[in-house]
């Protein structure tokens, strides 16, 4: 008999984090395990997110009906196989399969700011917005498109790969092996890169560490310990944020003038960082609407939002795929039905 929980999930570079979910909608259980230590499949932190969300819920393998993963990268959603994963080095993974072998039940994978974005519509977040895009920022830069209620996954299914868009021909090469990428400028690792090599020149010229002490104590530097420190007033670490969410704004500014796009939420780990990751995306667009009338009509203020901390946007979505795998038919052998096409007749609005 199949249970009567749900669970989503969110697979990003650093981390795994599970929401498990009854039929009323009410979260019943959360949990976020480390990808770090992971074997080639990566499978642990995914099975021990969604154990660890079933426990916090007071529940077990038996009460789970499906679950639904949100992955970054080229996904075929059909096949449930993560075909092309940059930044967590999975190149035609079988996810959905191993998945569903270690549980038992129906297992949905699509691309993560995809499956984000078509489970915000209809939310109240939105605003009754029907043409928006999610951006994830985090380990990679990535957006989810919904053009009039539909999600666009585009030709080869990698619509929205705004973090390849090219910031600085001359600047660091990226990990998809371009140079200058926005990732390269406002991701999660290059943003700690930067402010380590920015902070190594100023010591190297005389700058005394306690000058920047919350980039010189400690651990190494993060994203979080950069935003902490322009929070606190840092000189580099300012510099690093303002450069960041200027790149960032030009990328949001193109999107939105290149779909006309009602509405445009950020969200992922460095977007978690609050004022000091907004305050620089929202003051360069503010610019560009004082030079342009067509970047004031079409940006409007208020158009661009970081979703609220814990909103959980991927599992969210992951949790409506999970739905739509129940409410889906079950494989019929006599038709030849197999797993895979139901995940097929499971597709989004």
């Amino acid at each position: 008999m199949t249970g009567s929980l749900v669970a989503g999930v969110d697979i990003g570079g650093t981390k795994a984090a599970a929401l498990v979910v009854d039929e009323a909608g009410e979260t019943r259980g959360r949990a976020v395990e480390p990808m770090a230590g992971r074997s080639a499949t990566g499978i642990e932190p995914i099975v021990a997110a969604v154990r660890a969300a079933l426990e916090a819920a007071g529940a077990g393998d038996g009460d789970l009906g499906a679950i639904g993963v949100g992955v970054p990268g080229r996904i075929d959603s059909v096949a449930g196989t993560v075909s092309l994963a940059t930044n967590l080095g999975w190149h035609e993974l079988p996810l959905a399969r191993l998945i569903r072998n270690e549980f038992g039940v129906p297992c949905g994978v699509a691309n993560d700011v995809g499956l984000a974005a078509s489970g915000l519509i209809g939310h109240e977040i939105v605003r009754g917005a029907r043409s928006l895009a999610y951006v994830a920022v985090g380990t990679g830069i990535g957006a989810g498109l919904v053009l009039d209620g539909r999600l666009h996954q585009g030709d080869r299914g990698l619509a929205g790969e705004i973090g390849h868009a090219i910031a600085d021909p001359d600047g660091a090469v990226c990990r998809c092996g371009q140079r200058g990428c926005v990732e390269t400028v406002a991701s999660g690792p290059f943003i700690a890169r930067r402010a380590a090599a920015a902070l190594a020149a100023a010591l190297a010229t005389g700058t005394p560490p306690d000058a920047h002490p919350l980039l010189t104590s400690g651990p190494p530097i993060t994203a979080k310990t950069v935003y902490e420190a322009a929070a606190a007033g840092d000189t580099i670490a300012l510099a690093i944020a303002h450069e960041a969410g200027r790149t960032l704004a030009h990328a949001i500014e193109a999107l939105m003038l290149t779909c006309d796009l009602e509405l445009v939420l950020l969200g992922g780990g460095v977007a978690g960082a609050g004022p000091p990751f907004l305050e620089p995306i929202t003051a360069e667009l503010d610019r560009a609407r004082s030079a342009s009338a067509l970047v004031a009509l079409m940006i409007p203020p208020g158009s661009v939002r970081v979703l609220p901390e814990q909103f959980d946007a991927v599992a969210r979505g992951g949790v409506a795929l999970a739905r739509r795998l129940i409410r889906t038919d079950p494989p019929n052998p006599l038709h030849g039905d197999t797993e895979e096409e139901v995940v097929a007749r499971a597709s989004w609005t």
